[in-house]
């Protein structure tokens, strides 16, 4: 699933790098701690690889 918004694909990135090992679980906040624990590696990987052109800083809905 495509990230929405930078702001999304930034959380999804955080999450990736904690499931990886590459930061710790504690240092996540808010969206991408959720993402973490709900989402897997391969999710993850895809919303944070999406493309930024024409992304929104934030999606309001």
């Amino acid at each position: 699933m495509p990230a929405k918004s930078q702001s999304q694909q930034k959380a999804a990135g955080a999450a990736l790098a904690a499931k990886r090992g590459d930061i710790k679980k504690s240092e996540l906040k808010g969206a991408s701690r959720s993402m973490e624990k709900s989402m897997s590696e391969k999710e993850l990987h895809d919303m944070a690889s999406t493309k930024r052109k024409g992304k929104a800083e934030h999606v309001h809905h």
